[in-house]
Order: C-alpha cells, then structure tokens, then sequence
C-alpha cells in the first residue's frame, strides 16, 4: 500500500479544514434539539445528528426493516440505515416533540419507498399542529423507488404563536407531527428530526441526474405556463365590434310621436263637431 505523507504548510491546511470540518458537524448537531430513528435503533449520522430509538416502538403502529435488503440512492452509506428503517401504522399516527424557546425552527422528515414498484400505491398527508403541511406525498412519484427523500418544513415561534406555511396557530409547548391515513395504504416515516435554525442549513442529499432532470422539466413548465396563457389570450381576440346599427337610428323615437299625433286629429276634429 502507497503511504501519502503530507508535511509543512500544505499539512497544516489540511488539519484546519478538518478541524473546521469538525466544528460545523457539531455546531450542526447542537442546534438539533430532537431526533427519532423511525422503526429503527440510535444512531449517530455523519453530520452530528443523534437519532434516539423510536419511542413509539411496542406502542403505536409497526416498524419495518425491509429496506434494509436494498442499497439507497441520494444518501451516503453510514446514513442509509435512517431510509432503510420505518415505521407505518394502519391509521394516523404521529410524534409529539416538546419546545421550550421562541425562534426559527425547521423540520426535516426522512422517507423512502423501499416496497412499491409505481405511483399511486401509498398517498399520505402530513399535519403539524393541525395544518396540513404536506399534502398527497407520493414517495416513489417524487423520487422512485429505493431512494431518500427529505421533506423540509420551516417554522416560526413567537409570542405564543406557530407561523408555518404562512398559517398562524396557537402554541402551547409542544410540536404535534402526524402522518396521515389517506385512500392509498398507510402513512410512514423513515426518520425526523427538528433543529433550531432555517432552511439552509439543512445538510442537502446527495444530487440524483434523473431527479434533477424532472425537476428542472417542471420548473421551465412552470415558467412557461404565463406566457403560454397570455399567447393563447391574444390569439383568440377578435376584430373590433360591429357597430350597433340601432345606435343612431332615431325612428324608434319618432314613432311614438307620430301614433300620439294620429290619435290627436281625430279626437280633437270629434269634440270640434260636439
């Protein structure tokens, strides 16, 4: 085996960004305040973050291991184990995670479709504190099969008040995060957890070409769609009005003059002979 040594100034830039590398794993793990390895046991992944055992175990709905027979797309090997594990329950079923400061929290839920080969096979909802913050999930139709997705949801504390999805609730000390029963079999989780922070600095799964592709396809759909109604707008005008042949015709007006005068002579050449 060919042994690298590496010395001076090169050496020691090595050693700082490792070093820094260090810090920001465990700066990462320190703002976590809550973490559960769905179905599954502890574990520790490579960013910091410790995913305590499932507290529903033996209480709420069943756990599954039977991803653990396939290999995860998007995730790193050290953290497949928190995709491979989940629990599903034949009903809504939920976690209930306490928070005691006010400020910007985000919340990351872990899934992937380890059993179903199509779309339209499991269909959920997800609710926080009673707001439906995801709505229809199709795991496999957003990412296919055997493949990590993250759901990232910020959220806001303050004054007594949650602030998500631009929806404003009451607070009371706790974060109530449920899977809901939708028509298509059962609602699961593979792993969450909640850290006080925003959005970007959440650690990002590892880029899918496929997925990227598909997204990028529906974001150009996207902008396309305006312009394509504004077109479709135009090109049914028509050219101007006709005019409204009545609308400086002033019979209409004279014709009741002239019954008015008819009725008139007669009468009047009547009462002459009286």
């Amino acid at each position: 085996m060919l042994a690298v040594t590496v010395r001076g100034p090169l050496a020691l830039l090595l050693i700082a960004v490792l070093a820094q590398l260090e810090v920001l794993e465990a700066a990462l793990g320190d703002k976590v305040i809550w973490a559960v390895n769905a179905g599954g046991e502890a574990h520790v992944d490579v960013h910091g973050i410790h995913y305590r055992k499932d507290p529903l175990e033996g209480r709420v709905g069943r756990a599954s291991d039977y991803g653990l027979k396939l290999p995860i797309l998007r995730s790193v090997p050290e953290d497949q184990i928190l995709y491979q594990t989940e629990r599903y329950n034949e009903d809504t079923f939920g976690y209930e995670i306490p928070i005691r400061d006010e400020g910007e929290y985000v919340l990351v839920l872990k899934f992937a479709e380890v059993y179903f080969a199509q779309s339209q096979q499991k269909v959920f909802d997800v609710r926080v504190n009673g707001h439906n913050v995801v709505k229809d999930l199709d795991i496999f139709d957003r990412v296919g099969h055997s493949t990590a997705h993250d759901e990232i949801i910020p959220i806001v504390i303050k004054k007594g008040k949650l602030t998500v999805q631009g929806e404003v609730s009451t607070f009371t000390g706790k974060l109530n995060v449920e899977f809901v029963k939708g028509y298509y079999d059962n609602p699961k989780v593979c792993a969450l957890y909640l850290m006080k922070g925003t959005v970007d600095e959440v650690p990002k799964l590892q880029p899918h070409p496929g997925l990227e592709k598909k997204e990028e396809e529906e974001e150009d759909e996207e902008e396309e769609s305006p312009s394509t109604r504004r077109n479709t707008k135009k090109s049914v005008q028509s050219g101007p009005r006709t005019p409204n042949p009545y609308a400086s015709d002033n019979s209409s007006l004279m014709f009741p003059i002239l019954v008015a005068f008819g009725v008139f002579i007669p009468t009047l050449f009547c009462l002459c002979r009286l």
